[in-house]
């Protein structure tokens, strides 16, 4: 029970240090850096297409991927 409690409170202890590094705001000399194409989440915009216009074909219904109807033709 005693060596629980101690694995229990180190985790508890490093959750609590790791989460402070999300709490640093980023710096203006650091924004051009994850300001870059390649670090955006949709960093090839024409594979994204050409994936929805599969998805599209192969499910014959538009959305699933944001706001949308489903397969019914309702929307």
């Amino acid at each position: 029970m005693r060596h629980l409690v101690k694995l229990l409170s180190l985790s508890l202890l490093c959750a609590l240090l790791l989460s402070a590094c999300s709490l640093e705001p980023v710096k203006p000399w650091e924004r051009d850096i994850l300001a870059q194409d390649k670090m955006a989440l949709d960093a090839h915009p024409v594979d994204s297409y050409l994936d929805d216009h599969i998805y599209y074909s192969k499910e014959s219904s538009s959305g699933g991927s944001g706001v949308g109807g489903g397969g019914c033709g309702c929307n």
